[in-house]
């Protein structure tokens, strides 16, 4: 199965090895450098699978570990010139799903490789019909039609669908105004962070009953939006806006 691995390793020669052996499997390959880097490409892309060296500057491997688990499942390998047992568990205790110690054959890290993408591919849920639909609110990015509470089909530029697909993938879940941007900024340069506040109002202007008081696209101050079934009022911390 084809697959986007992104790679984090800051030795290059050894980074791009990887490149190779990857590419030759067929996948896609995306190399960082250092464990920020690798922060933010893991968020950006949203990578099928990551390939993690331990001691990198800016962000050690098991610091990006304990920052992305929290937010992603993406199975990650660990690589380490450690050979202790107790930098082994670190790494599994931080939610790496296996570790592999350098020197590493190459042949036998395609074959981890292979292993944890058979594993994800079977614990993958079942395929639907591709629409989202989170309380009365439809969304299908396919075919670019958006249901509103009302059961009105509504009209929404590209931009706001982009980030209407995107909050309504992950309900509950608090977007911040650069993760929604890194979404649009792709195929539209002039996006900025306040565009993307621009599309959640005009948003509101089409799906909320009630634009004033947001029951669905909810502002959490500070951080970002999310998109939930309906507002709840007296949410510890939430505010609509």
């Amino acid at each position: 199965m084809s697959a986007h691995i992104l790679v984090a390793e800051d030795d290059e020669r050894q980074a791009q090895v990887l490149r190779m052996y990857l590419r030759s499997e067929g996948h896609d390959a995306t190399v960082v450098h250092d464990g920020r880097a690798a922060i933010d490409a893991a968020r950006r892309l949203r990578p099928d699978l990551l390939v993690l060296d331990v001691m990198m500057p800016r962000v050690d491997g098991h610091d990006v570990c304990r920052i992305l688990r929290p937010e992603s499942d993406v199975p990650v390998l660990m690589l380490t010139a450690r050979t202790g047992e107790d930098d082994l568990l670190l790494g599994l205790d931080l939610g790496a799903d296996d570790y592999m110690t350098k020197p590493y054959s190459p042949r036998e890290l395609m074959a981890r490789i292979r292993t944890l993408l058979r594993r994800v591919k079977r614990s993958a849920p079942e395929p639907d019909d591709g629409v989202l639909r989170v309380g009365p609110l439809t969304v299908d990015p396919l075919h670019h039609e958006v249901v509103g509470p009302s059961g009105r089909q509504v009209a929404c530029t590209r931009g706001e669908l982009t980030v209407l697909t995107t909050l309504a993938a992950e309900p509950g879940r608090v977007f911040t105004r650069r993760q929604l941007l890194d979404r649009t900024g792709g195929w539209d340069t002039s996006v900025s962070e306040r565009t993307i506040d621009m599309y959640v109002m005009h948003l509101r202007k089409k799906l909320e009953p009630d634009p004033r008081r947001p029951e669905f696209l909810i502002t959490v101050y500070g951080i970002g939006y999310k998109l939930t079934p309906g507002r709840v009022r007296g949410e510890g911390g939430l505010a609509p806006r």
